[in-house]
């Protein structure tokens, strides 16, 4: 991590001057997480309109790793940190604009957030969105889902900028984002500055229904899914099947433990991290139980979580 600091010095100095204020160095990125473990960043810079993309893009070269962070809660940092440039999206891309039959959201919009305005202002189909506790740019990145929904259901396009190329904005169909389950086409470079929902307008005396809707979603999320320190579900389900299910009632791991991390007593899909665990503990537990679940089943499951800043 040091010596890539150094390395790089130049670059985030450069990054600085062309966006002064707006550059930390060596931040902490582990503790944006809802995990709440792992590193520092290189460099964390925040952007507050499209035309700063344009600026990371040119300033920052392609052989430098990119992360686009929302709200942390699917994403695990090792504890040497990650040697990239993180981009966090800043407060001008948080708003919300609602129309008759649509909704766009900017990329750091958190997910409730959207959910509740639009049950507020007598808008269905985005109350699924309550219980998602990310944003909008990682619902696009990972078409999240919930209680059976998906955002490939009510997406209908979205701004991308790449920074791949030139850090220029345009939108992007539903086709061209590739959607598939907690999957897309975007990649690292890529970052969702908007979305724009499909949604259903209801008569004014129908808005509380709306409302119920989003406490009953609140509440089932309390009753089945456990606080503290998480980052939702770890893997993808199989094909057919729970990877819950596989964990707990055919394998038995609830509850097991790898250091200060451990299977959830609430939801064997949820890893908890203990005060004082490190992100070793998370992905040891992680590769354990998926390697025992694959060695009792045949199954390997798929990791959800995205990791960045481990060898592998």
């Amino acid at each position: 991590m040091a010596d890539a600091g150094v390395s790089r010095a130049p670059i985030w100095t450069e990054l600085d001057r062309r966006l002064p204020g707006r550059v930390r160095r060596d931040a902490p990125l582990g503790a944006l997480t809802t995990w709440r473990v792992g590193g520092p960043a290189a460099a964390i810079v925040q952007v507050e309109t499209a035309a700063d993309l344009e600026v990371v893009a040119a300033t920052v070269p392609p052989d430098v790793e990119r992360l686009v962070l929302g709200r942390g809660s699917n994403l695990l940092v090792a504890d040497a940190g990650f040697e990239g440039v993180v981009i966090v999206l800043g407060s001008a891309f948080g708003t919300v604009e609602v129309g008759d039959r649509s909704v766009t959201a900017g990329g750091a919009t958190a997910l409730p957030v959207l959910a509740r305005q639009c049950a507020a202002s007598g808008r269905a189909g985005l109350g699924f969105y309550v219980g998602i506790p990310g944003s909008v740019g990682g619902a696009v990145r990972m078409n999240a889902g919930g209680h059976g929904r998906e955002t490939v259901e009510v997406i209908t396009a979205a701004t991308v900028a790449d920074l791949d190329q030139d850090g220029s904005a345009r939108r992007w169909t539903v086709a061209e984002l590739g959607l598939g389950y907690r999957t897309s086409a975007l990649g690292p470079g890529q970052v969702v500055l908007d979305a724009t929902f499909a949604v259903t307008p209801v008569p004014a005396d129908a808005t509380e229904e709306l409302r119920a809707e989003l406490r009953e979603i609140v509440q089932w999320r309390s009753e089945h899914q456990p606080g503290g320190a998480n980052a939702g579900s770890v893997f993808r389900n199989p094909s057919g099947d729970a990877a819950a299910r596989l964990i707990d009632e055919v394998c038995g791991l609830r509850g097991m433990r790898r250091g200060g991390a451990a299977v959830s007593e609430k939801h064997a899909n949820f890893i908890q991290a203990d005060e004082g665990a490190t992100a070793a503990d998370v992905r040891g537990l992680i590769d354990a139980v998926r390697d025992t679940v694959a060695e009792r089943t045949g199954i390997r499951l798929d990791v959800e979580v995205h990791c960045v800043g481990f060898e592998d």
